[in-house]
């Protein structure tokens, strides 16, 4: 049930723009509302958000993956305000039902012979932990990731990430850090060594653009990493739990990693949750001696756990993998029908599941098509390590009816958006 904003739109929208430029990001503000985006938001319900003026936008930013099942979907709520009645944070002198469960759950779903489970709130905690676990099990110090990868902005995270805008104003980084092209397995071949201790690879570089990984890739990989004694970490941030059509998306390819990173879409759209996976041999590395090596105080709490354990339990009753595959090769289908159309201002059209990139062959028309789609009611995103690409991510609940409703405004913004890029060139012309 919608709930209108008890106030003035205008008042509101101000205050907050002036709390932003002078408490908080005042470049995020003046970007957002260049964008479009003048009143903030005030209400999610499914695939639909509000804001205090009442425009309703279709949600296919969906929090960069967190509502794969929608915003405050009534299973995830419930499971929370059930929690919220018994207990809320973790005491830590005591062992948490709730932590439990949910590590149960994640070894029953996740591939091969991933079992511990380290619970934290963001992804780049994850990827962090994830790095910890690969060199105290191999004591080696070496870490291969690839150009244009995204895993975290923290300090090893950032090491690991593949774009120099993000990475240079704060080096020196950790050391021990190269970057090979993604998708290129003769590159991993030539970089590993006996001092590896890891490669970390996405299954679908989300912020590099949407690049899907070359069928066989990720197993070939796979193999390269085992022979030479590495691990292989697999960072699921953005596409754990359904987004590409499996349940992880390195199924695909038929790979058991050593170490797994999920977040996003494990909180269920409610909580911030994330999570690293490891082998028992490797949990046994990091926790073996000492327990405590590597901790957390919110990770792992039992609101955290309640939501997380709902988000699973909803995704395979509603079969969301399955429904993420069928959806998304329609999505696909659309946005080629589009490019089509535009064959000499689209470049390329990509994805996997319910995540498709739509390239540019100029900056300009992303970055205004992007404005037109929120002015036509339209969220989508825009990749931080590739400006030409615009990212669509809906939630893994829409139908079908309303995908097309998106498909609809999103080919009507990118004319829109070509047609002014058009004139501009006729201008300056």
């Amino acid at each position: 049930m919608k709930t209108p904003y008890p106030g003035d739109p205008d008042e509101i929208s101000d205050l907050t723009f002036e709390r932003y430029r002078d408490y908080i990001n005042p470049g995020a503000a003046a970007l957002l509302k260049f964008g479009g985006l003048e009143y903030p938001d005030w209400q999610g319900d499914g695939c639909i958000v509000t804001d205090v003026a009442g425009n309703e936008f279709i949600d296919c930013v969906a929090g960069y993956g967190v509502f794969s099942l929608g915003h405050r979907h009534p299973e995830v709520i419930g499971a929370v305000k059930r929690q919220l009645d018994l207990i809320t944070l973790k005491t830590h002198y005591f062992l948490s039902i709730e932590l439990g469960k949910l590590g149960e759950e994640l070894a029953r779903i996740s591939p091969g012979r991933l079992q511990y489970s380290f619970l934290c709130n963001s992804g780049t905690e994850a990827v962090e932990g994830a790095l910890k676990a690969a060199r105290i099990h191999t004591r080696r110090k070496k870490v291969i990731s690839t150009l244009n990868g995204f895993h975290g902005k923290t300090f090893g995270s950032l090491s690991a990430s593949g774009r120099d805008v993000y990475k240079k104003d704060f080096e020196p980084l950790l050391e021990g850090f190269s970057s090979v092209p993604f998708g290129d397995v003769s590159a991993i071949e030539r970089t590993l060594d006996d001092q590896t201790a890891a490669v970390i690879v996405e299954v679908v570089q989300g912020e590099g653009g949407v690049n899907v990984a070359p069928k066989g890739y990720l197993a070939a990989v796979r193999g390269i990493t085992r022979q030479a004694g590495a691990l292989l970490i697999v960072d699921e941030v953005r596409t754990a739990l359904g987004r590409t059509g499996r349940m992880f998306g390195c199924e695909h390819d038929g790979v058991e990693p050593d170490l797994l990173t999920m977040a996003k879409a494990l909180g269920g759209g409610v909580m911030p949750v994330a999570a690293f996976m490891g082998t028992p041999e490797i949990w046994e590395s990091l926790f073996g001696t000492n327990p405590y090596l590597h901790s957390t105080t919110f990770g792992g709490n039992p609101l955290a756990c309640a939501a997380a354990v709902a988000a699973i339990e909803t995704t395979e009753k509603l079969n969301l993998p399955k429904r993420s595959a069928e959806l998304g090769q329609h999505m696909l289908e659309r946005l080629k029908s589009l490019q089509a159309t535009h064959p000499e201002q689209i470049r390329d059209v990509r994805g996997l599941g319910l995540l498709a990139g739509v390239e540019f062959t100029s900056d300009d028309a992303a970055k205004l098509a992007i404005a037109a789609c929120a002015r036509n009611g339209l969220l989508v995103a825009y990749s931080l390590n590739n400006p030409l690409v615009i990212r669509i991510e809906p939630p893994l609940i829409m139908d079908r009816e309303l995908l097309d409703k998106a498909m609809d405004v999103f080919g009507q913004s990118v004319d829109e958006a070509l047609s002014l890029v058009s004139g501009m060139a006729g201008a300056q012309a």
